[in-house]
């Protein structure tokens, strides 16, 4: 591959992205994958492809909202934009499911929220120390305990974004 061939070559270490897949596609697929900024060049070795066609790529990610770009480093940064996929998370579960269904298991994380504040005696899972605990079994309940936590308010976060979406027609605010 040269440094502005785009596409993988047959039967080498590149041809592990599935038969067809594009360059913009690889591309958005590392992009998604990624969880801090990284440098357009390691996304191109990555995604397979030249850097010239990463940075086209991601530029137009950027533009599209699915990352963020720091251009001020060099080489450029680029990392994923979790409000998208968060959306789209919510997007999908407003599909999927009507107004009932949601307000149904928002009260069900909500009862699920309470019974770990309760727990933990505070309402911020980020103020809970897992070694405080004496022994290895307890402090893995409790790091387990903590990271379910954060998803149940994660979700809860979702699927309120998710009933805003289906009241409004797939905005977010009253059209």
């Amino acid at each position: 591959m040269t440094e502005f061939d785009p596409a993988p070559e047959h039967g080498t270490e590149a041809s592990r992205w599935q038969e067809g897949t594009d360059t913009f596609g690889r591309v958005y697929d590392v992009v998604l994958g990624v969880t801090s900024p990284t440098a357009y060049t390691e996304v191109a070795e990555l995604a397979d492809c030249s850097p010239n066609a990463a940075k086209k790529h991601l530029d137009r990610l950027a533009e599209m909202g699915v990352a963020r770009a720091n251009r001020e480093h060099r080489p450029a940064t680029y990392e994923r934009h979790d409000g998208y996929l968060e959306w789209q998370d919510a997007s999908r579960i407003a599909a999927d499911l009507s107004i009932d269904e949601i307000l149904d298991r928002v009260a069900a994380l909500e009862e699920r929220r309470a019974e770990y504040e309760d727990r933990f005696e505070t309402a911020d899972p980020n103020a809970v120390t897992a070694f405080e605990a004496a022994d290895h079994e307890t402090i893995h309940d409790r790091m387990t305990a903590v990271s379910e936590w954060k998803g149940v308010i994660r979700n809860i976060r979702l699927y309120e974004l998710a009933r805003r979406l289906s009241e409004n027609d797939g905005h977010l605010i009253p059209a």
